[in-house]
């Protein structure tokens, strides 16, 4: 049987995506590293919203595994959002985000527990010591990504540090608390200002099944870090505001002393020079400010950013659950 979630030591919380190829491996590998620790433990999987037999796979490992414990979302709503369905349904002294597909190995989370204890530290930085099984394209987007950041947001942002982490029940109280729309955690944990450390680790091809961060979400993520936490493209707004500014009032000034001393005065060509650039830059303006006026208007609304359809920790979900496992072994007969 399960232990009482108060007494819970550590607490692992999993986003899935259509990872049912990558179950079956990251169960193997994790189970036997979480029951090597001698501690009270948990597994959250989260998941986002499906369309494989993820959600169906993981009940079935529950049978012989009670520790696992299943939160399924109503829809997909990005990893990010996954992640914080799973850190408020952790109840552990310790939770540590690592993601299925076993590109960060469970074999380092000893290491991550030990040294939060011994050195008094309250979040401990899985920092990927070696990318060579990352293509090229993934490793100089990734380095350019934490190059700007950390310009951009503050040096804090660790190198190569991604959502593999291992954090204190008071990191993860505060996190909680936040009223972030969208949360980049990568960037939202660094900024508290908790004592941290890091741990240093090879990183692995995909176990199976696709990536979940293609380029556009790559993108996305970006845009999300950005605008969270920087007010930096507004100024930069207000910078190309100025400059075609300067540039129209030199044309002016161009013309009229053209005009004065009778010269020709090309009209169609600086007239359309004149028009693209002013256009060009109301247009990026607007879009740097609709990007802030959109999450303005998300906060605003106020919608829940998930939704959850079975937690396998609620008594009548566990029925439900344990009902259609019987007709499922009955009609196996």
């Amino acid at each position: 049987m399960p232990q009482s979630f108060a007494s819970v030591t550590l607490s692992v919380v999993t986003p899935m995506y259509n990872e049912r190829e990558a179950v079956d491996h990251f169960v193997g590998r994790l189970r036997p590293v979480l029951d090597g620790l001698d501690v009270t433990y948990e597994v959250v999987a989260v998941d986002d919203g499906s369309r494989d037999a993820t959600v169906a796979r993981l009940v079935e490992l529950r049978r012989d595994w009670p520790e696992l414990r299943v939160v399924a979302l109503r829809r997909n709503v990005g990893h990010q959002t996954a992640l914080q369905a799973g850190l408020r349904s952790a109840h552990g002294d310790y939770v540590v985000s690592i993601d299925a597909d076993l590109q960060d190995p469970p074999e380092v989370i000893g290491d991550m527990l030990s040294t939060a204890r011994e050195q008094k530290v309250d979040v401990v930085y899985g920092v990927r010591g070696d990318r060579s099984t990352d293509t090229a394209f993934k490793r100089n987007t990734a380095g350019m990504y934490y190059w700007f950041m950390r310009r951009l947001v503050g040096p804090w942002v660790s190198d190569n540090a991604g959502d593999f982490r291992l954090m204190s029940r008071a990191v993860v109280d505060v996190l909680n608390e936040l009223p972030e729309q969208r949360p980049v955690y990568r960037l939202v944990v660094p900024s508290l200002g908790f004592s941290s450390a890091e741990v240093a680790y090879t990183r692995a091809e995909r176990v199976a099944g696709e990536t979940k961060y293609p380029l556009s979400k790559m993108i996305r993520l970006t845009l999300d870090s950005i605008t969270s936490f920087s007010a930096a493209p507004l100024r930069i707004a207000t910078w190309l505001g100025l400059f075609s500014f300067l540039l129209c009032l030199a044309l002016i000034i161009t013309g009229v002393a053209a005009w004065g001393f009778g010269a020709v005065v090309p009209g169609w060509t600086s007239l359309y020079i004149a028009v693209l650039l002013l256009g060009g830059v109301q247009l990026i303006c607007l879009g740097l400010l609709g990007e802030y006026i959109g999450r303005i208007y998300a906060a605003t609304q106020n919608r829940p950013q998930f939704l959850v359809a079975m937690d396998t920790q609620d008594e009548q979900a566990r029925q439900i659950v344990d009902s259609v496992e019987s007709v499922e072994l009955a009609g196996r007969r």
